[in-house]
């Protein structure tokens, strides 16, 4: 059996309406309405699960709570590809004391908000962060490939990197949320 995998692409954008007005020409269907995204990382006291480039997310939505575990990236063609493990929880809350009972703890926290898409079999996520406005596509290679190009980017603008990797790219302290 596979194990699963996240495979895609991000592209800083200056705006979403663009790209939204893009998608609906395009013929896009838009699947999940813009919302909220609260994001914790969490990692042992080492920090193993950062050396090894592996991720362990607990994320709330007004809609549900999903804990991911992502392994290491790698770069295949110009787009992240790695292994994804994802489960719906019911109480995060309890999820957190777990965590830290075993010896997890909060390393990071990052907010956003997302809107998503469905074009040619692929998923187009619109997301509004602190750092700046991305589209992420995911699905198959071919598939991102296709969708990036009906989209009016080429290759070349191809980003591979986290938005925890972005954050402290530019400088960032502390956690990525938005101003209270």
């Amino acid at each position: 059996m596979a194990e699963p995998t996240e495979t895609e692409v991000k592209l800083r954008v200056a705006d979403l309406e663009g790209p939204r007005e893009r998608l609906a020409r395009l013929g896009a269907r838009r699947v999940g309405e813009r919302h909220f995204e609260d994001n914790v990382l969490f990692d042992d006291e080492a920090g193993s699960l950062a050396a090894a480039g592996a991720v362990l997310r607990l994320r709330r939505t007004p809609q549900r709570s999903v804990l991911t575990y992502k392994g290491p990236k790698r770069v295949v063609d110009g787009i992240k590809v790695r292994e994804e493990q994802e489960t719906v929880v019911e109480d995060p809350d309890s999820v957190h004391a777990i965590f830290t009972t075993l010896g997890y703890r909060a390393t990071f926290r990052y907010q956003k908000y997302r809107e998503t898409w469905s074009h040619r079999g692929q998923e187009v996520v619109l997301d509004e962060t602190p750092v700046g406005t991305f589209l992420e596509i995911e699905g198959d290679p071919d598939g991102i490939r296709a969708v990036t190009a009906d989209l009016g980017f080429d290759p070349s603008e191809y980003m591979v990197d986290s938005y925890v990797d972005l954050f402290f790219a530019q400088g960032g302290e502390g956690d990525m949320v938005f101003d209270q």
